[in-house]
């Protein structure tokens, strides 16, 4: 990875942001993904990354949880991403649900929850108790393949065992993508839920009414670059946002 990490401060101050985002970019080849991102997430909060397909979400998910290079900053904990493997990432807190799920379809579901926790065993079969009450659905198929489960289902699965890692903080690209709508909603109450474990959440969705029924703040990513911040009733103010994303 590229980044001007020599510069960056040995350790975070009390008062620094978990997630700390300064002058991003990221390019494949001669396509620019990302343009000079900043963004700050604070311990605790749900922080909504809003946009269109093509934006570039998942590049900064990906960027955030050391899948791609760039240059710029990322510090997660005052420490920067780039001088971290993913494994140390994980091991310090930072766990993504990716947009494909990457679940080992031909394991079952409780075999895909308790690897989630291979870095931290301690405590784990407590984190699966709450896995199941999350998602009482999983309780239900525990010995289910997970490439026989609906959508839906797999998708509560990713992010049951992204928690098995006891993250201090998920990132979640698309959760909701080609879900239906009862299925929405228990994704809905599990974020409800996740969030009083006072687990920092980045919410990177398409679905722009739902990842702002879930945020404390929200980011609007347009062509790479961020266009627009604020809180949720503020943006849902903004008649651009209304316009072209709520279709008010």
């Amino acid at each position: 990875m590229t980044t001007d990490a020599a510069d960056a401060p040995p350790d975070a101050e009390r008062d620094d942001p978990l997630l700390a985002v300064e002058g991003l970019h990221v390019s494949y080849g001669k396509v620019r993904a990302l343009k000079g991102v900043d963004l700050h997430v604070d311990a605790g909060e749900i922080v909504s990354i809003i946009g269109p397909n093509g934006a570039g979400k998942t590049t900064l998910s990906e960027a955030t949880t050391g899948f791609v290079d760039y240059a710029g900053h990322i510090r997660f904990r005052g420490t920067e991403v780039a001088t971290c493997s993913t494994a140390e990432l994980v091991g310090m807190g930072l766990v993504m649900c990716t947009e494909s799920r990457d679940l080992f379809e031909f394991m079952s579901v409780e075999d895909n929850l308790r690897l989630g926790a291979f870095r931290d065993a301690d405590g784990a079969e407590s984190r699966l108790k709450f896995v199941y009450e999350l998602f009482p659905r999983l309780e239900e198929r525990r010995t289910q393949l997970a490439r026989t489960m609906s959508g839906g289902e797999q998708q509560m699965l990713t992010i049951g065992r992204a928690l098995m890692g006891d993250p201090t903080l998920l990132i979640l690209d698309e959760p909701t993508l080609g879900l239906a709508p009862l299925v929405l909603e228990d994704i809905s109450r599990g974020l409800e839920e996740i969030s009083k474990l006072n687990v920092t959440v980045v919410l990177c969705e398409q679905n722009v009414t739902f990842a702002m029924r879930h945020a404390d703040r929200v980011y609007l990513l347009e062509n790479g670059a961020i266009d627009r911040e604020g809180t949720p009733d503020s943006m849902r103010g903004d008649d651009y946002i209304q316009r072209v994303y709520l279709g008010e």
